[in-house]
């Protein structure tokens, strides 16, 4: 295999290396990417599972060029293969959760059919044993000093990260860019749901001293009771107010700037897909329209990084699998772009 060092990077994407193109294996990198195959608790559009492949395929077509980073790639960026046994424990409990689903949205008691109190028990078994599985495979990244990426499947994956990082760093702020507030105690009765990941890390991970939620535009009532009972740990930037905001002849600049006042020093990146105008990623699991351009997100992280906030981790989620290319081609790319954030952030001096 290429040296980093020697590698051409004008040529085209040799689908025979690893992400990127770039001739590089776990040791020799200082981003690792780990994906993980799973979507259990999705409540409309599947498919993030198995996602990873098709942005693999699309990142051959990424130019490595960056003008903010022109040769961070060279300190090497490498995915992870993903785990079939995960994406096979997925798949099975994925339709046990479509049967559940289909079951619960009638108006039926699960307290009243055995079968389905044991598949919600297995369901949320499932959830359990998915965070000890990320927690450990961020964990054994982290402890190599490794700077990691967590690849989505559904938004529930990353709170074992979140776990793993917090032992790392004794506080730190999410920064959430997503359609949702993902602050649900539990949905659907899943402890693990996609739509409760926020809640679950802001009720069992101290060490996250603020959570700053931006572009949010999809939420319930009960998600809104908690940010007010919780204003002191959490702060939202509605999608609405931002419009509204800038139609009446404010910035993006300037709301970056109160944005970025919200973030403590250390700063961990959320990244759900369905931020973006579904135009971008349409085959997200669940779509909302409204949104941010790619470009309106690298500013903002461009400007928390400028503020002197180090970013120490990011996960990026929700994209599915569509009936063409483009979701994968779209999140390469922002990948792309996270990869070196991520490893720019902690390599200035």
């Amino acid at each position: 295999m290429e040296n980093l060092k020697d590698f051409d990077p004008n040529g085209p994407g040799n689908p025979n290396y690893n992400i990127f193109g770039l001739p590089t294996n776990e040791d020799n990198s200082l981003v690792v990417i780990l994906p993980v195959p799973w979507e259990v608790t999705v409540s409309f559009g599947a498919g993030t599972a198995r996602v990873a492949e098709q942005i693999m395929k699309a990142s051959m077509q990424v130019d490595l060029y960056d003008p903010l980073y022109p040769d961070t790639w060279r300190n090497g960026y490498y995915m992870l293969p993903a785990d079939k046994k995960i994406l096979l424990k997925s798949d099975y409990l994925r339709k046990e959760a479509e049967l559940y689903i289909d079951y619960i949205s009638k108006g039926e008691e699960v307290k009243d059919n055995p079968f389905m109190e044991k598949t919600l028990k297995e369901i949320n078994e499932g959830g359990e044993f998915l965070t000890s599985w990320v927690y450990s495979e961020t964990k054994r990244l982290l402890d190599k000093n490794k700077l990691v990426g967590l690849l989505g499947g559904d938004h529930s994956v990353p709170f074992g990260y979140y776990k793993a990082i917090a032992e790392k760093f004794s506080d730190f702020g999410i920064l959430h860019l997503d359609a949702h507030c993902d602050l649900r105690e539990s949905y659907e009765a899943f402890t693990y749901s996609h739509a409760s990941i926020m809640y679950n890390a802001m009720e069992n991970i101290p060490q996250i001293t603020k959570l700053v939620q931006v572009g949010i535009r999809d939420y319930c009532l009960e998600e809104v009771e908690y940010i007010q009972a919780n204003k002191d740990r959490i702060s939202v930037f509605f999608d609405r107010d931002i419009k509204n905001e800038i139609y009446e002849g404010g910035t993006w600049g300037k709301i970056t700037d109160r944005i970025i006042a919200e973030l403590p020093q250390n700063v961990f990146l959320s990244f759900d897909i369905d931020a973006l105008d579904p135009q971008y990623c349409p085959a997200t699991g669940t779509p909302v329209m409204g949104g941010f351009e790619p470009e309106q997100v690298f500013y903002l992280i461009e400007k928390v990084l400028k503020s002197g906030r180090k970013l120490i981790g990011f996960d990026l989620v929700e994209t599915g699998v569509g009936e063409t290319e483009w979701d994968a081609n779209v999140s390469a790319r922002v990948l792309f772009k996270l990869c070196n954030f991520l490893a720019g952030s902690n390599l200035r001096k």
